[in-house]
């Protein structure tokens, strides 16, 4: 969430019990992480997940290998049979998988038929009304309002694709004027036979035999012609209603769909799932030691476990430390062992991971050696109970020291201080073949487990984490920003080099210094990351791996919360909640990076088409987008760009921009950089947080972040297109993104979040400089700060640290800044930003769906999307308000609401087709 770090007073000396030098509690050198990607739809094999030609049963009493090298943390089950042994000399892989992971996937991949999309109203007569209700000002009475259009968007493709559909009847009107031109027409009984024959096609009469002089009939009454035309409109009528109802259900029937997880198939032949049945995307989660995911992207990873997303956790080194597997008191006694510690390091992941899914933590895993694409071998861990749950280890040596200047280490082997990094192999794994990689071959390497997996979502650690401004020293581990900066260059070449793959965010999370800011999780959730973590620290020392290792960390054992890292999780960007945004047309786009671009989504109109994601051209775009619309209608995105450079220090993070070419314009002009006010990676890490942008009442344009150093920076765009140099606006303890917006006069406010309170800036005029820092007086948040002009001042939404509490307060301008009635609007706890627009409120909830609010007072609802970093809002016309969310199959998802206090959320509806290959 923030790229914040203490930089002044107490926060930033290490508490009492925590070494910093070791980043533990003890005198172990790292916080570790395990990772769960799963490879989507396991219908197609039964391995779950590698090997196709070496099946295993499926479920909780599937067959397994009591051994404990090969099964750790199994109990017998009750059956005879046992797992087939993996053999690591002759490897586990099959002779067909002998190369690298990258020819098979372990689930069906695209291309995804698209969704057939229904036009809301085909006369047009809806979309009128629609933007009537939009245009209409805000005292229009509420019948006139049109809350949402239920019906999906419309897709011209479908109707191209779609076969010709029977006619249901027209009417009753046409009905009986078609009755009575036959009448006219053919007399009567002529009249009817040549409409029969007609109807039956070819001449013929009944039967298909030639047409036949029909017996004499009696003349036709009147009335009962009357009757059947009368009947054949309530037919009409009823055919209409039941079209509609369709229409109405359709949306609510995908919405529920969206809530059901996705169970593992046990059968190649079973059927495929409808086109548009939603795709619950593949989660891949890439961390440097066995431990930091449950430290740093729990509850998230939680999360996805239990709604059923295939889950894959990567773990670059092994972790071993200094190789002392005890707690404080039995450390000076305990001989060190680095390949056992390893194992039991990753006995202690098993657990927790089987914990999560299955509820048991002794759930038997396979363990497979498998060839990498780097050269060397990885072993991969499949949860039997539920084969969509994998564990990838890749065994490199760890550095063993926070900050220390560690060349065997992945911080050495990026700055080109060793030629290769070593594996240290844990004494239990099938790996038995030693190896080592170049900087290229670790690249390589990720390139190849993404490729297997081909995720929609990849999560990774936070590179550039900053320094400590007292002691100058890392904020976190530097074997976890310099893994995530080889997640950065692997992601960069997988999206560059890897064509048959599909669309994928990327989400970053912060490290150590969580547990220097306010807490963001509520005690109920703080407390299930909690009980995972014990898991991992084997409290109870029973041996229920059958392992000679052990079973779990004791280093963590003594303290498991760590640096009370169980009670938050932040993204270190993706943030911004202005990703969204309206046109004069009321058309609407969105925002977001996929595959290291930024992806745009535009729907012309109220109720257009729409279409994307198109990527717009430039690479190595960061998570997190945020939009302004400048003074002549075009719309603006701002975000940051990471380069590589031709050397290890020519790292950068830079703020770029790209703006519409005219309003409503589909083309955008190229990037535009505005430079960083972080000269070198060596002083701050490249730490700036992502831009906040607005354009103030004299139509000038600004964007702001925060340093390195905690205090914020910005630069003004000048009257002749050019920008201003990169001002300082002082503030100190700066953690997270500013926010920004204008007042009713037109001025502009700043506001970022410090670990305490929040600072704020405000022009005393529209075109004249920020004013000084000033103390707005409210207390600490959970860091992610909304704004939005309202109300005559500035309305700013947060969270409640230890609750999950929606907060908000209005900030006027007028005579200095100043706090007006700040509120607390209640919520289903969850954490990270909220957004707002009109009545609407909406952010994450406990349980990782979204949780929304449509009217004050009313009660939060969730909706069971799950989704990447923040949601987005905005208005549509005056009275329309549309919501959105790029679920973890990185596909957008949209609704809308009346900004009526009695107005209700459409069914969610995904955009465009399921995410494919691009």
């Amino acid at each position: 969430m923030s790229d914040g770090h203490p930089r002044s007073g107490p926060a930033r000396q290490a508490p009492r019990g925590w070494t910093a030098e070791t980043g533990g509690w003890t005198d172990r050198a790292d916080q570790a992480g395990s990772w769960t990607d799963q490879t989507g739809v396991w219908a197609a094999d039964q391995t779950g997940a590698w090997a196709a030609q070496d099946p295993y049963p499926q479920g909780p009493s599937a067959p397994h290998d009591p051994s404990p090298e090969h099964a750790p943390g199994h109990h017998p089950l009750p059956h005879d049979h046992t797992a087939p042994r993996s053999d690591p000399a002759a490897g586990a892989w099959p002779s067909a998988h002998a190369e690298a992971w990258a020819a098979q996937g372990p689930y069906p991949q695209g291309p995804y038929p698209p969704r057939p999309f229904t036009p809301a109203d085909s006369d047009g007569a809806s979309a009128e009304r629609v933007r009537q209700a939009a245009e209409a000002p805000p005292s229009a009475p509420a019948e006139a309002r049109v809350p949402y259009d239920p019906s999906p968007p419309y897709d011209p493709s479908a109707d191209r694709d779609r076969a010709p559909e029977p006619q249901l009847p027209t009417g009753g009107r046409k009905a009986a004027r078609l009755a009575r031109e036959a009448e006219r027409s053919g007399g009567g009984r002529r009249g009817r036979r040549r409409a029969d024959g007609n109807r039956k096609g070819n001449g013929r009469g009944r039967a298909g035999a030639p047409n036949q002089p029909e017996p004499h009939q009696p003349k036709p009454d009147p009335r009962a012609r009357l009757r059947r035309a009368g009947l054949v409109k309530a037919v009409a009528f009823c055919a209409a209603v039941v079209a509609a109802s369709m229409l109405m259900l359709r949306g609510s029937e995908a919405l529920g769909r969206l809530g059901v997880p996705a169970a593992p198939d046990s059968k190649a032949g079973a059927p495929a799932a409808p086109a548009d049945a939603p795709d619950p995307g593949r989660v891949l989660q890439i961390v440097a030691h066995p431990d930091d995911d449950l430290y740093f992207m729990n509850p998230d990873l939680r999360y996805s476990i239990s709604t059923g997303h295939p889950v894959t956790s990567v773990y670059l080194t092994s972790g071993e430390a200094d190789g002392i597997n005890a707690g404080a008191a039995k450390e000076t006694t305990t001989a060190p062992n680095k390949p056992a510690y390893a194992e039991a390091r990753q006995n202690g992941i098993r657990a927790a991971y089987a914990k999560m899914a299955t509820g048991d933590r002794s759930s038997p895993w396979k363990r497979t050696a498998v060839p990498t694409k780097g050269g060397g071998q990885a072993e991969v861990d499949v949860l039997l109970a539920k084969p969509q749950v994998n564990l990838v280890w890749l065994q490199l040596r760890e550095a063993g020291n926070v900050y220390a200047d560690v060349p065997d280490s992945l911080h050495g082997l990026w700055d080109g201080k060793v030629p290769r990094l070593e594996a240290m192999l844990s004494s239990g794994t099938p790996v038995k073949q030693k190896y080592a990689y170049t900087k290229d071959q670790v690249v390589q390497t990720l390139v190849g487990v993404l490729e297997q997996y081909k995720p929609t979502t990849v999560r990774s650690q936070d590179p550039t984490p900053g320094r400590f401004a007292d002691t100058k020293r890392y904020t976190d581990h530097q074997d976890h920003f310099y893994g995530a900066r080889f997640v950065q260059m692997a992601t960069a070449a997988y999206a560059k080099d890897v064509q048959d793959r599909p669309h994928f965010a990327l989400q970053n999370y912060l490290g150590y210094f969580n547990g220097y800011l306010p807490s963001a999780l509520d005690p109920d959730e703080a407390k299930e990351k909690l009980d995972i973590l014990d898991t991992y620290a084997w409290l109870d020392r029973q041996n229920h791996c059958g392992s000679d290792a052990g079973c779990g960390d004791l280093k963590v054992a003594d303290h498991p919360a760590g640096n009370r890292w169980s009670d938050a999780i932040n993204y270190a960007r993706g943030n911004s909640t202005s990703w969204l945004t309206s046109d004069q047309e009321h058309g609407l786009w969105a925002f977001k990076v996929l595959d290291g671009q930024v992806a745009v989504w535009h729907r012309r109109g109220l109720v257009g088409p729409w279409r994307g994601p198109d990527l717009l051209p430039g690479t190595g775009m960061d998570p997190g987008v945020s939009t302004v619309t400048l003074k002549d209608g075009r719309i603006a995105a701002f975000g940051t760009r990471t380069s590589f450079g031709a050397r290890p220090a020519d790292y950068k993070r830079e703020v770029v921009h790209a703006v519409q070419k005219g309003p409503g314009a589909a083309e955008f002009g190229e990037w535009q950089s505005l430079g960083t006010p972080e000269t070198t990676d060596e002083t701050w890490t490249s730490d700036i947080s992502a831009p906040a942008v607005s354009v103030d009442g004299a139509g000038q344009l600004a964007a702001y972040v925060r340093d390195g150093a905690g205090s914020l920076r910005g630069r003004v765009q000048q009257a002749d297109g050019g920008w201003g140099p990169w001002e300082k606006y002082g503030g100190s303890d700066l953690h997270g993104a500013p926010a920004t917006a204008t007042d009713g006069a037109g001025r502009r406010m700043v506001f970022c979040a410090t670990s305490k309170t929040v600072l704020g800036w405000a022009q005393p005029k529209p075109g004249a400089p920020l004013g000084p820092v000033t103390a707005t007086g409210l207390p600490d948040t959970t860091l992610p700060l909304t704004a939005q002009g309202r109300e005559g001042g500035v309305r700013l939404w947060f969270r409640k640290p230890g609750s999950g509490n929606v907060r908000t307060a209005l900030v006027t301008g007028d005579g200095g800044l100043k706090v007006n009635n700040l509120t607390d609007l209640g919520g289903l706890s969850g954490f990270g930003s909220v957004t707002a627009s009109g009545h609407v409120l909406a952010g994450r909830a406990a349980g990782g769906q979204l949780g929304s609010e449509v009217g004050s007072g009313r009660p939060w609802e969730r909706s069971p999307l799950m989704f990447v970093g923040a949601p987005s809002s905005t208005m549509t016309g005056r009275t329309m308000v549309s919501l959105a969310v790029v679920g973890l199959d990185a596909r957008l998802y949209v609704t809308s609401s009346a900004d009526a206090p009695d107005a209700h959320l459409a069914p969610w509806q995904p955009v465009g087709p399921r995410n494919g290959a691009p």
